[in-house]
């Protein structure tokens, strides 16, 4: 079995993406790295040439930013990745640059892979999310989170990254996937204040343009952690290679999970999920093999 990881990254520095952790977090698991570097403001392309030159390829690429419906720049960034990657991979394994996969998974993913791999049934593999607010301390457990995703494929360049890269499809249509005992932690959330508000403001560039990205950008510079839907503190460990950025953390958010604003609708959607382990409405952009 081979695998073959693959990510896209732009400005990593300047809007504080841990993509060095990222991508050390996947490499143990894979044979080869692509990573398509955009057009940068910053250091970017010398951090991720500095990583392991052994085992990863880097691609240069020129972000079209006038592909703004849905954020479809970064689909097709995910792609020209994807497409990178050579017909002797089995697996690829896709890695967003805030996303990191911790080494107690490692033994679940491998054997994942291995069991899966000659049944062409199974086109990927689905795992399950924490995704991080604020500080290390707590998740975001309201229902705007995606609780699954999409981040091991086949190597088959008929499925394509989908809308702005959260998933994938293969000829239009949901993959056919298999859920695994293994997390993403998404660290999205997790940077310096004033850092957050240039990301988020960038991130919108990528959707919007015009008036309505006017009243996002005014939103943005109002951006506040403390006002949150719903989060819970997280009692169990980092990944490994997030120790020193965990360590260096150097600022502080007021954050109270026993204030938090939620509607009424989402508060007896929420009770409901409690209750019967189910979500109801849930947007699944996959079709799970039993």
């Amino acid at each position: 079995m081979k695998v073959c990881g693959f990510t896209i990254v732009r400005n990593a520095v300047k809007f504080g993406y841990p993509v060095v952790e990222s991508i050390k977090s996947v490499l143990p698991l894979c044979d080869h790295f692509v990573v398509a570097v955009g057009d940068s403001d910053d250091i970017t392309l010398q951090l991720i040439q500095s990583i392991d030159p052994s085992k990863i390829t880097v691609i240069e690429t020129v972000w079209d930013q006038t592909l703004r419906q849905g954020g479809r720049v970064l689909a097709v960034e995910t792609n020209k990745a994807f497409d990178a990657i050579s017909e002797e991979f089995d697996w690829c394994f896709y890695i967003q640059a805030d996303e990191v996969v911790h080494e107690k998974d490692y033994p679940a993913i491998r054997a994942a892979m291995l069991q899966w791999k000659n049944n062409a049934s199974v086109e990927g593999l689905l795992f399950k999310y924490y995704h991080f607010w604020g500080t290390f301390d707590y998740i975001g457990v309201n229902r705007q989170w995606y609780r699954q995703e999409i981040r091991i494929v086949r190597n088959d360049k008929h499925i394509r990254s989908f809308r702005d890269a959260q998933g994938f499809r293969k000829n239009d249509r949901k993959l056919k996937v298999k859920q695994i005992d293994a997390h993403i932690y998404h660290y999205g959330w997790v940077r310096p204040p004033d850092i957050i508000k240039s990301k988020i403001s960038n991130f919108n560039s990528l959707y919007y343009e015009g008036e309505h990205l006017e009243r996002k950008l005014r939103a943005a510079e109002s951006f506040d952690y403390s006002e949150i839907n719903a989060v819970e503190k997280f009692s169990e460990s980092h990944p490994e290679v997030m120790k020193i950025l965990i360590s260096n953390l150097d600022w502080h958010v007021d954050i109270d999970p026993f204030k938090a604003k939620c509607s009424l609708k989402d508060r007896i959607l929420s009770a409901f999920e409690k209750t019967f382990k189910y979500r109801l409405f849930e947007y699944k952009n996959y079709t799970i093999i039993k």
